[in-house]
């Protein structure tokens, strides 16, 4: 305190030097005499650089004995482990094996179609009937020539197996009822192209051609069938995902034009990757949802692709990175009862992101806390102020 007072002392008397000093420096200046002007300045420039050191030394005396010190103010979040699941953000399509157009197999006039849009069928049930243009009588013809061929070579068979007649008679029976046989089925066959039957059960999504039209095979589009209960979202994955998305994943697929948001797995991964996008395929299965989802209905598809359960987690906004490229953050230490701290630069390895969020991996452990607010203010080593 003497030392404090004898500084301030030293000061006033040279401010009172100054004043004195102030009316001689007119005094020379007026007198205009040049080497006196030149001592005048050197000796002013002393009392200069005296002051400046007796301030340093006021400052410092002062810094030293002031218990209210004007510290950096922050506040800190702890560092705690955290279940961490990441998840791979995707866009993707629903999609059904069993969605097709039926086309006729057979030329003709559509003479009858047995359903309506909307409604259910079974597999195998009759859809739709065209013209057979004289097929059905040329049925019925053949069947009776079949069957006295049949009636002609059982009366052969017996006579033979009696050793009666010879062996040329038996065998042309044979091969007449055989050719018979032949033609009915043949026929059977293309009488059963002039019917259109459902491949699966479903639902008749549209009837596409009116009855009555004329209709070509492979050109006419007749009827859309379409089931519902065996959906999936396709959608492409970057190869570089292959060790982590796998069959059976926990997937979560939200719908916006729905609203909704289901749980679900992957049950299906392709083998082949697309050489010009370097992808492969995923299938997601999902439920109908009372029949809301329907095919090509554009979904948001989350695939989890990793886990970490005992994850350090950390708001992105609270890193730096320095001149070499280093992320880091700043941890406190050594907190008194003032809640006043030490700050410490600590370098950190990061890994993947999610959100906000970025996983910590290397420079902070569990319990630590982290400065939060005011860390750009901070500098390695400094004292802080903690608010929280």
């Amino acid at each position: 305190m003497k030392k404090i007072l004898t500084i301030l002392s030293a000061s006033l008397l040279i401010v009172s030097c100054g004043q004195d000093s102030s009316k001689s420096i007119d005094k020379i200046i007026e007198d205009g005499n040049l080497q006196a002007l030149r001592a005048k300045r050197t000796e002013v420039v002393g009392q200069q650089q005296t002051i400046a050191d007796q301030l340093k030394q006021l400052d410092e005396a002062i810094a030293s004995l002031d218990t209210v010190k004007k510290l950096p103010l922050v506040t800190t979040i702890t560092a705690k482990d955290t279940l961490f699941n990441h998840y791979l953000e995707l866009q993707g399509n629903v999609e059904t094996k069993q969605n097709i157009v039926l086309y006729p197999e057979m030329g003709g006039v559509l003479t009858k179609i047995y359903v309506k849009e909307g409604q259910k069928v079974s597999k195998g049930q009759l859809l739709a009937r065209i013209d057979d243009g004289g097929l059905s009588q040329q049925l019925s013809q053949a069947e009776v020539r079949a069957q006295l061929a049949k009636t002609t070579f059982d009366r052969q068979k017996r006579l033979w197996e009696q050793k009666i007649g010879s062996e040329i008679q038996y065998l042309e029976a044979k091969t007449n009822f055989e050719a018979q046989e032949n033609a009915v089925n043949q026929i059977k066959r293309q009488l059963a192209k002039t019917t259109v039957n459902a491949p699966f059960s479903g639902v008749i999504d549209d009837v596409i051609t009116e009855q009555g039209s004329v209709v070509s095979p492979g050109q006419n589009q007749i009827i859309r069938i379409v089931n519902l209960n065996d959906m999936y979202i396709e959608t492409e994955v970057p190869e570089r995902y292959i060790p982590s998305v796998t069959v059976g994943k926990s997937v979560e697929v939200y719908f916006p034009v729905l609203g909704q948001t289901i749980t679900t797995k992957i049950r299906q991964v392709g083998n082949y990757i697309n050489p010009n996008n370097r992808s492969f395929m995923v299938e997601v299965g999902i439920p109908s949802k009372g029949g809301t989802v329907k095919p090509n209905l554009t979904a948001k598809v989350k695939i989890n692709d990793y886990t970490n359960e005992k994850a350090i987690l950390l708001p992105q906004s609270i890193l730096s990175e320095n001149a070499e490229g280093d992320q880091y953050t700043y941890v406190t230490s050594d907190k008194d009862a003032q809640n006043i701290a030490e700050a410490k630069r600590v370098i950190v390895k990061t890994g993947k992101t999610q959100g906000d969020f970025i996983e910590i991996l290397e420079g902070v452990a569990n319990g630590d806390a982290i400065i939060s607010e005011g860390a750009r203010s901070v500098k390695d080593g400094q004292k802080v102020k903690i608010l929280n």
